[in-house]
């Protein structure tokens, strides 16, 4: 204790009161500097040197406290002199004696469904004629629609599936749709539904009065005409060599919507007759196979719809004019 921490110590006390005040001035004043050194410990990081420097160094008169046990591997507390642990390490896991079991082998997944198919040969309607507007739009249907699914269809069909890496089935199933759909555009209405494949012909001068069914032979096209006028416009085909169409200038004699051939046993729909048994109308095998065929002599019309229209507006006594 510093000599002037003594002086305030006798002075706060005083000088008298015998040797058990004094006792008392000394045991407080003792307590209070080391009241203070704690305080100034626990204050902050100190400089361990300059400590060494300030304070006396003096022999500890009693032992430093051991450390606390630590548990030992089994849970029990450790006896006599414990070192301090090391900092743990870890080692890295053994490799195992057994080798890892292989993989299960894949189950066989269950075969993945056909695809739905939306048209097949026989169809008929505005789709199949969709279908074939937009294949001749990318070069796979040479021909104008005609709304019937045939031969022609399905090869024209085939081919593009065949060039896009799928089965070449003929039939238009959903996959096939999608990806028409995809490289093509929609249809206009000329391209669903052109007048002729060809030009219409000028019209032979007995076709310029009155009601006529004008048929050219050279452009192989129907025009129905009134007073000079085309009202419609379809493409036709004629009989082979064996069997030619007439030609020439005759009347409407008889309409009969769902004709079938007695001779060849074979549907005549929407049949106009203008010369014994030769008559214009529908062609389903025209409408499939295009001008591969030919007819028995009659005039075929390969678009059901326009000589569906066609019969509704043509009247016995009409005049038919067949030419080159």
């Amino acid at each position: 204790m510093a000599d002037s921490d003594v002086g305030t110590a006798r002075g706060a006390y005083g000088s008298g009161g015998g040797g058990r005040r004094s006792a008392r001035a000394v045991t407080v004043t003792a307590a209070g500097v080391l009241a203070m050194a704690t305080l100034a410990v626990g204050c902050g990081p100190q400089d361990p040197g300059a400590d060494a420097l300030r304070q006396p160094t003096a022999r500890a008169t009693t032992a430093p406290p051991a450390p606390a046990p630590s548990p030992t591997d089994d849970g029990k507390g450790a006896t006599g002199d414990v070192t301090p642990p090391a900092s743990p390490s870890v080692s890295p896991p053994a490799s195992p004696s057994v080798p890892p079991a292989a993989p299960p082998p894949p189950t066989p997944s269950s075969p993945t469904p056909a695809p739905r198919v939306l048209l097949r040969t026989g169809s008929e309607g505005a789709q199949v004629r969709e279908l074939q507007a937009r294949l001749r739009q990318i070069g796979h249907f040479g021909r104008t629609p005609t709304g019937y699914y045939g031969t022609v269809t399905a090869e024209a069909v085939r081919s593009f599936q065949a060039k896009r890496g799928t089965e070449a089935t003929g039939a238009t199933d959903a996959v096939t749709w999608r990806k028409l759909l995809a490289m093509t555009r929609t249809p206009t209405a000329d391209e669903l539904d052109p007048p002729t494949e060809r030009p219409v012909a000028e019209p032979d001068e007995r076709c310029l009065t009155g009601r006529v069914l004008c048929i050219s032979k050279k452009s192989r096209t129907l025009a129905w005409m009134i007073d000079g006028r085309v009202v419609s416009a379809m493409d036709v085909r004629f009989g082979s060599e064996y069997t030619p169409t007439r030609e020439g200038e005759f009347p409407v004699f008889w309409k009969s919507r769902d004709h079938v051939s007695t001779l060849y046993d074979t549907p005549m729909p929407y049949a106009l007759f203008f010369s014994g048994g030769q008559a214009v109308h529908y062609s389903a095998d025209f409408a499939a196979n295009g001008y591969g065929g030919a007819s028995h002599g009659c005039v075929n019309v390969r678009d059901k719809a326009k000589v569906a229209a066609l019969f509704d507006q043509v009247k016995n006594g009409d005049k038919v004019v067949i030419y080159w």
